[in-house]
């Protein structure tokens, strides 16, 4: 081990030290050279070529590369490094001169001439930069001159001869090669799941095939012009209904059930195959407690399972609620709670809300209660998890468990957190909280289904699902899953267009293809906007914008007005691209391109919805077509097809359109002046 003493101030005998270990850096050169020649002596016989061949060999050989001339600094040192900074220099003299000092005993004399800095006059190693089967890229003039090995005491060393290059190490190869991917070791539930039908339209099963479901109900579902169940329905319904037959009570009698997840497309009736076990479960209810709870991303889509459930519990006992802000606070609470001389009384069996709302009338509604809560369905389930920083479900969770003592003859049925599964805990009965997850694009990451603390889940899925790992762009959280499934009747195209081109082909598509219903897309309320004026100063189309602009009422009289025909082309930002069943779309419109597969999935799923036909056009600049033609093919996206719309066809429409560009620069600078006055 070397020992090392840095001398602030250099004397006398600093020098003598370094032009010792110069010395000694000179005879280990020496050494390194005499084995060098001795290895070529014993390798030239093996090398040797015909006489012919020398010539082609030595001109395809390597450069060959002259000596490089060591220079020396003043005062006898070795030499340096260009870019090392002086005070280094300094130093490693000093480190250099103590090390001399303590090993000039041991070594004895040596001769002089080489510097401290021995390791820069050793001859470097040549890395190769280059693939195998490439040549390396010349050397410029500072790596040659840095490259050339050092002279001897007498001259110049003598060169190498030429010969096989050895096994060299590759450093930094220029090509591009894919890693392979990790093969996810998935939970049992996910990687075997159960496995419904892909077809909407095949393997319809009759009402009278399930006679599980309450006459009532099958009534009902005739009533709406229902006679058979999609395969969805099929699978789900009869495994909720049994999970419900034990009763509402886990003892020693009873089983806590399995939690469900639905992965299914967009369109093949998930909303209906939680709607009717649940109201079938809660039919022979005795007092009205809060027992189900459905919560959903946007207040569009609450709105409409809202409307569901009243369908299936009008003419019974079961009354439905629901909060999503839409209306007041103290207008909700109403509905959900009404105060007694006793205390408060609940009003709603059944209760539909977003996850602010919720968590509002959680803190601020006295008497809203979810101690008795039986199902809690989470629609939409990939944006509910990643909404999860909101702290809703702990927030549910919380509420549903209680963790203080509840007097009074309740407090036999008081919950308690489920815990490992015991004899003291069976002992005491009560109610058990199942979780169902519905969404077309459900995620297979383990860590976030972790989030939602699910007991034995069993999953249900109209895919195969996929070992290895997703494309890297489906979701920018690292999905686990597998292809995402398209409704059968769905048509999927990509136009290529330029930017200024893109509202012009927006119009041809409307004009030239006369579709009666276009929901069209964009990435951005600002775009949405824009592009609602541009149309509108264009004219010849009933044109509407849907976005957070506009109210909850304002945007539930525009989808009406949409659903009736009133309205041929909706621009609309993601708002209405989870979940909303507008009747009658034909076409589906990407002004902007959707940047993640999951989005895609979820907007071209407005359209051919229960075994309808419909059609997707996504609007691609050049840039943008390798990606996501890419991300559409790993996400299995079938027959994507290419729309070319030639300048020709455009070019009637280029008068209208540069007029409607003026009067929209008008209406921009006007409502700047409003928002800034």
């Amino acid at each position: 081990m070397a020992l090392f003493h840095v001398a602030r101030y250099a004397g006398p005998e600093a020098a003598g030290a370094e032009a010792d270990a110069d010395g000694r850096a000179r005879a280990l050169l020496q050494r390194l050279q005499c084995r060098a020649r001795e290895r070529e002596r014993q390798r030239q016989p093996l090398q040797q070529e015909p006489a012919g061949s020398a010539e082609p060999a030595q001109a395809a050989g390597k450069r060959r590369r002259r000596p490089r001339r060591t220079r020396r600094r003043e005062g006898g040192g070795a030499p340096a490094s260009p870019g090392e900074p002086s005070g280094k220099r300094r130093r490693a003299d000093g480190e250099d001169a103590g090390a001399g000092e303590a090993a000039r005993s041991r070594a004895g004399p040596r001769p002089r001439g080489s510097g401290p800095r021995a390791a820069d006059a050793r001859p470097r190693p040549r890395f190769c930069l280059a693939e195998s089967g490439e040549e390396a890229p010349e050397e410029s003039s500072v790596g040659a001159d840095a490259a050339r090995p050092p002279e001897g005491p007498g001259g110049p060393l003598p060169e190498e001869a030429p010969g096989p290059p050895a096994q060299a190490l590759v450093l930094g190869g220029f090509g591009r090669s894919r890693a392979p991917k990790v093969q996810p070791f998935l939970p049992v539930w996910l990687a075997e799941p159960s496995c419904v039908g892909k077809n909407v339209m095949e393997g319809l099963v009759p009402i009278e095939d399930i006679p599980e479901v309450h006459p009532d109900l099958q009534k009902k579902l005739r009533a709406q012009g229902i006679s058979s169940y999609f395969p969805v329905q099929a699978a789900v319904i009869p495994a909720l209904l049994e999970s419900a037959a034990g009763g509402f009570l886990v003892s020693r009698g009873g089983y806590r059930p399995s939690d469900l997840c639905v992965s299914a497309p967009t369109g093949s009736g998930k909303t209906l195959a939680f709607v009717i076990p649940v109201v079938q479960a809660l039919l022979p209810r005795a007092v009205c407690r809060v027992r189900a709870l459905a919560v959903l991303p946007t207040k569009e889509l609450a709105q409409q399972v809202s409307k569901v459930f009243n369908v299936y519990t009008d003419a019974t006992s079961l009354r439905v609620a629901l909060v999503t802000g839409q209306k007041s606070l103290a207008k909700e609470q109403e509905s959900l709670v009404q105060k007694t001389a006793d205390g408060f009384r609940c009003l709603a069996d059944i209760v539909v809300a977003t996850p602010g709302r919720l968590v509002d009338h959680i803190d601020q509604t006295p008497g809203f209660s979810l101690q008795h809560l039986r199902f809690l369905v989470i629609d939409e389930a990939d944006r509910m998890i990643d909404s999860m920083h909101q702290s809703w479900l702990p927030r549910v969770v919380a509420a549903a468990f209680p963790s203080g003592g509840t007097r009074g003859p309740s407090a036999l049925l008081q919950r308690t957190q489920p815990q490992a599964v015991t004899a003291a805990s069976i002992c005491c009965p009560q109610t058990p909280l199942q979780k169902l997850l519905f969404s077309a694009t459900l995620t297979q990451n383990p860590e976030k289904l972790q989030q939602l603390g699910l007991f034995q889940p069993r999953l249900f899925s109209t895919g195969a699902v996929r070992r290895g790992l997703g494309a890297p762009d489906v979701d920018v959280d690292g999905d686990l899953g597998g292809k995402y499934l398209f409704p059968a009747g769905l048509a999927h195209h990509y136009v290529p267009c330029s930017l200024r081109s893109k509202p012009l082909v927006v119009l041809h598509l409307i004009l030239e293809m006369k579709f009666s219903r276009v929901l069209c897309f964009t990435n951005s309320r600002e775009n949405a906007h824009r592009l609602f004026l541009l149309v509108q100063a264009f004219g010849g189309v009933a044109v509407a914008e849907f976005s957070s602009r506009y109210g909850p009422g304002q945007r539930k009289m525009i989808l009406k007005q949409f659903e009736q025909g009133k309205i041929q082309l909706l621009v609309s930002t993601d708002a209405t691209a989870r979940g909303i069943d507008v009747q009658g779309v034909q076409l589906v419109l990407n002004y902007d391109a959707p940047q993640y597969l999951r989005t895609y999935v979820h907007r071209v799923g407005r359209t051919a919805r229960a075994g309808k036909t419909g059609q997707a056009f996504t609007l691609l600049l050049k840039v943008q077509e390798r990606r996501f033609l890419r991300m559409l093919a790993e996400g299995g996206v079938p027959g994507l097809q290419r729309h070319d719309t030639p300048s020709e066809l455009l070019q009637p429409l280029v008068p209208r359109y540069e007029e409607a560009l003026s009067q929209l620069e008008r209406a921009v600078k006007e409502e700047q002046k409003q928002k800034a006055a």
